[in-house]
Formats: C-alpha cells, structure tokens, sequence
C-alpha cells in the first residue's frame, strides 16, 4: 500500500516539475517576441499609440454631407470673399438689347473738296489721335482729264478779278450799268471763295484733305488709289465724348416706359457692366410709337464716354424701373449655374462651405434677385464662388470637418 503511495507522489512531482518548465519556456518565447516588436517599433519610428492617434486625426478630417473644404489660405489666394446677405431696394428690370453710338455733333467727316486719286503721305488708321486740320490724305488730278481742279480755279479767280476792276473802271466813266459792274462782283466772290477754299491745302502733287476737328479716326472711308469725286466722304473724325445709348424695347413694354429713369448695360468685349447714371448720363427721350417693320419702340440715353466704351458696340440692356423694396440680392457672380439650375455657396465657418440652390428673380445686370434659398442674415460667397465649385469637385483639396 505505501508502496503505490510512493509511486502516486512521484507521478504528481515529475508533472509538477515540466508544468513549470514549460511556463518558463512560453515566458521566454513572449519575451523574446515583445523584444522583436520592439525592434520593429525602433525601426518604423512610429508607435501603435502615434498609429492610432493618426487615424483618428484622418477620420476627423473628413467632410461631411454637402460641406466643401477650402482652405482659408486657398480661398484668400483664389479671391473668395463672403458677406453677411441685408435686405435692400432692388428695381424692377426689362432685359432688352441696344447699341451704343457716337453723339450728335460729337463727330464730323472730312470730305472731298476736289475731285481726285486718293493717296496717304502719312500713315492714318482707325483710332489714331488726330489734332484739328492735321494733314488725313491727298488728292492729286495730275494726269486726269479734267485737269488740276486748284489751277482751274485759280485761273477763273484771276481772271474774275480782272474783269471785275475793268468793269469797276468803266462804271466810273458810266460806261457800264450798275447791273452789269453787280455781275462781274458775283463773278469775282465766287470765284474767290472757291479758290480759298481749296488753295490752303495745296501742295505740290495734289491737295491735301485736313481733320476738320480734333479727335480720333472712327472709319476710314476710302483707301490708296480710289478716285473720289467733289463731297464724296473720306474720314470720320469722332471726340468720342459723348454717347447716345439706344434701346429697342418690344412693344408689350409700351405702357413700362414712362416709369424708365435709368439703365444698366452690358457690353460683349470686356463682359463689365456700366451705370447710365454712374456715367453721368440721363434719359433723353422714348419713342411714341413702335417702327414700320421691327416693332420694338426706341428708349434713348445720353452718356459720358470714360474711355473704354467703343462706339458702334451692341450690348445687353437692363432698363430700370420702380424700386422693389427690401428684398434679398446677390451680386451676379455669386451664382453658379448646372442644367438650368442656380446655386450659391453658404460658408460656414472660416474653412467650410455649403452649396445652396436657389430661385431668382430678375437680373439689372449687375445683381439678381433672389426668390428662395437665401435669407437675411447668410454668410454667401460673393465673389471666387467658381472657385469654391471647383473645390467641391477637387480630391486634393484637404479634408476638414465641422461639427454642428
């Protein structure tokens, strides 16, 4: 019996004792793999902690919704600029086209005193700066049957005066009548004014055609060896100071016309919007009945001519008329516009924006009315909104959130 006693105990030891040898054998396999992280963490230089903050970080830099993220270094860079939207007066508009065009008695032509062959000694073109009777072009008569038209009327001048002072002569010594000495003075003035007015600009080879003002050159009528006959036109001389501005207006607009005080225009080279009103200018006169054939009745401005409006130009017209008061506008490049559909962008904080459509109204141009979408109070994109489109189209702009 304590034989079998014995031997129990010794099983019990022996397990015992290799229950022990293998703990300490798993701990030195776990040490071992716990150094081998570590050398792996030493030689990657980022930690399971650092991982994980990363991640975290990434996950809060994303957009979400209908946000955009614009970078406030990016917006300033881009020209983005929002204002805080305020009720105000806004006119009612008619959309129509136009043309603008030189004033009256703010151009004139030179024309042909002479008849001739067109040739130019100096060099004029459209726009040129001209001073008043600069030298345009000459006509010369040389080889042409008629003849030198300034010789021709010189020899009747001469001749004309001889004729007068004989006649004056012989009605001293009443020779002649009375009648007849008026006759030969008709003659004489006659011939003289003709002579005058062409033998100033005579030069050998022709005679030259001056600038009857100081101006610029709108149209050049003629070109290099072109026969031109007496008061043909040749040059257009313009100041270029003031404008008239005409808008045909269809005829349902009739009875809208007595309330027209002002306009917008637009012109299609440089897309900028002008002021009547801004431009000095002010409505002369709308027509009391519609044209034969076009049916559109004319509204007329006058205006001042800054510089950069081109005479003869079409553009788009914004007739304004009784103010809309307290209403919601935006500038007209707040908008965007996809298929038909108008949107802006509201921002909401300094790095985030949101996309809002809207419904609008009519348009003077410079501003739209806005129906629905926008309220008082709104933080809008005013300018650079394509841009801010553009960054909700772009994956390398850099994530962000905001959090309501």
């Amino acid at each position: 019996m304590r034989k079998y006693i014995f031997m129990a105990s010794a099983l019990l030891f022996m397990l015992a004792a290799c229950n022990n040898h293998s703990g300490h054998e798993a701990d030195g396999h776990d040490h071992q793999s716990e150094v081998h992280n570590h050398g792996e963490e030493d030689h990657s230089g980022h930690s399971e902690a650092e991982e994980r903050h990363a991640h975290a970080e990434a996950h809060d830099h994303t957009a979400k919704g209908n946000e955009i993220v614009l970078s406030a270094e990016k917006a300033k860079a881009a020209g983005v600029e929002a204002r805080i939207i305020e009720r105000e007066d806004f006119c009612q508009v008619i959309r129509t086209g136009g043309q603008v065009t030189a004033a009256q008695g703010d151009e004139r032509v030179a024309v042909a005193p002479v008849s001739g062959v067109v040739s130019f000694t100096r060099q004029v073109t459209e726009g040129m700066r001209v001073a008043e009777n600069a030298p345009l072009l000459v006509l010369s008569s040389d080889k042409i049957a008629e003849g030198d038209p300034v010789e021709k009327a010189r020899v009747e001048y001469e001749v004309s005066k001889q004729e007068y002072e004989r006649m004056q002569k012989l009605s001293e010594s009443r020779i002649v009548s009375e009648k007849e000495l008026a006759r030969a003075k008709q003659a004489y003035e006659n011939a003289r004014i003709a002579y005058e007015a062409i033998a100033k600009g005579e030069i050998p080879g022709g005679l030259q055609v001056m600038s009857p003002m100081a101006g610029y050159v709108k149209n050049l009528l003629v070109k290099e060896g072109d026969y031109v006959s007496v008061g043909q036109p040749l040059v257009t001389i313009t100041r270029n100071r003031k404008l008239f501005l005409r808008a045909d207006v269809a005829e349902r607009h009739y009875a809208e016309l007595s309330r027209i005080a002002d306009a917008n225009f637009c012109t299609t080279y440089n897309n900028k919007v002008y002021s009547v009103s801004g431009l000095g200018g002010r409505l002369l006169s709308y027509g009391k009945a519609a044209g034969d054939a076009s049916g559109y009745v004319p509204v007329t401005f006058e205006l001042e001519n800054r510089g950069d409006i081109v005479p003869g130009s079409f553009v788009e017209v914004y007739l304004l008329g009784e103010p809309i008061k307290d209403v919601i506008t935006l500038p007209r490049e707040a908008l965007t516009e996809e298929q038909g559909n108008f949107y802006v962008y509201r921002q909401l904080d300094e790095e985030c924006y949101e996309k809002q459509p809207v419904t609008t109204g009519g348009s003077d141009g410079a501003k739209v009315l806005v129906l629905s979408g926008v309220k008082e109070g709104d933080r809008i994109v005013t300018r650079g909104a394509y841009q801010v489109k553009l960054a909700s189209a772009s994956n390398a702009i850099p994530a962000h959130t905001h959090e309501h």
